[in-house]
């Protein structure tokens, strides 16, 4: 009879009965295997009547505890006991962060701004003028600015579908249009794009207010994903394609797409290109070293985020759900 051993090779295997009598019934038996050395040696599966073969499990508290000579002053009789795991930071009313941290917190500028009302002499903290830009405060602390109490304000999070024409900045005085238009009669809170999509890009953008979140989506060492859809003024080779993966040099840099493909295998003028690179226009850039140039552009994939059932121009809250997948990154 043969049979195979986790390790693939073919061997015999040997039934013998132990303990028993042996009139025709199948009883529990222990199983020897013979190698191809022609040794024997004992396995610890036991067959049953079934025909089906189990492992034998062995309880915690019966395996063998070995702790070494040098644990003088620690219980040695049982397991080790394992201490808190390091977690995140709780963040409680008594934990100090920087002013201009709180400052922009409470949805009054950002941090650099607050840095400059701080060195100006615009802010109080319980009563006391403050010009030092290192000060640290609690949110227990009164905070003013100009004689106004600032507060902490809660964390928002949106998902915009850009439309064209639209500048994604808070504040441009040459600028027509803003994103920040779009959400003005729904959102009371200071929001801020997550990086950036200029003026003639369309597609998933996301505004917030969580400045540790941003960092965390913006910075170049997290590689977030970004998809595109790319629409250009003539077909692409596949040579082309090849050579966007391989890099394009950009400012001394060679970028490279992370994957490129036709998005339609009927229209090669029409490509999927996914990169992580932050750098300013990458997209439109690349193609045209190539030679190429983009008729439009669109971004259909950022961060786990998608624009599916958003309309052109629309915008909605993310969901706990979403915020979660963003902060753990797990997307």
């Amino acid at each position: 009879m043969e049979n195979k051993i986790p390790s693939g090779r073919p061997v015999r295997k040997y039934g013998k009965t132990l303990g028993g009598d042996n009139d025709g019934r199948r009883n529990d038996r222990k199983t020897y295997v013979k190698h191809d050395s022609s040794e024997r040696r004992q396995d610890d599966r036991m067959e049953r009547p079934s025909g089906k073969i189990t492992v034998k499990k062995v309880k915690p508290e019966d395996r063998p505890f070995i702790r070494p000579d040098n644990s003088e002053g620690r219980n040695v009789t049982g397991p080790r006991k394992r201490g808190p795991r390091a977690g995140k930071k709780i963040v409680t009313a008594t934990t100090e962060i920087r002013l201009n941290r709180f400052i922009a917190n409470s949805g009054l500028c950002s941090r650099r701004d607050a840095d400059e009302h701080i060195k100006n002499g615009l802010i109080t903290v319980n009563g006391h003028l403050v010009t030092d830009l290192g000060t640290k405060v609690t949110h227990d602390d009164n905070v003013c600015f100009r004689n106004k109490r600032l507060s902490s304000e809660k964390k928002v999070y949106i998902l915009l579908n850009k439309p064209k024409d639209y500048v994604t900045t808070v504040e441009d005085p040459h600028a027509e249009h803003t994103v920040l238009e779009l959400i003005s009669d729904g959102c009371s809170e200071r929001v801020y794009p997550v990086g950036r999509l200029d003026k003639a890009t369309t597609g998933v953008l996301l505004l917030t207010n969580d400045g540790d979140l941003t960092g965390k989506l913006t910075h170049p060492k997290y590689k977030r994903k970004k998809i595109y859809h790319v629409f250009l003024d003539q077909p692409v080779t596949k040579n082309d394609l090849f050579r966007l993966t391989e890099g394009v040099e950009l400012d001394g840099e060679l970028v490279a797409a992370d994957a490129v493909s036709y998005a339609d295998s009927e229209d090669k003028t029409q490509i999927g290109i996914e990169l992580h690179s932050g750098q300013n226009r990458v997209i439109r850039r690349m193609f045209e070293m190539l030679g190429y140039k983009v008729k439009k552009l669109d971004r259909v994939y950022f961060a786990g985020l998608t624009k599916k059932n958003l309309k052109r121009g629309k915008w909605r809250f993310l969901t706990d759900k979403e915020v979660s997948m963003l902060k753990r990154g797990i997307f």
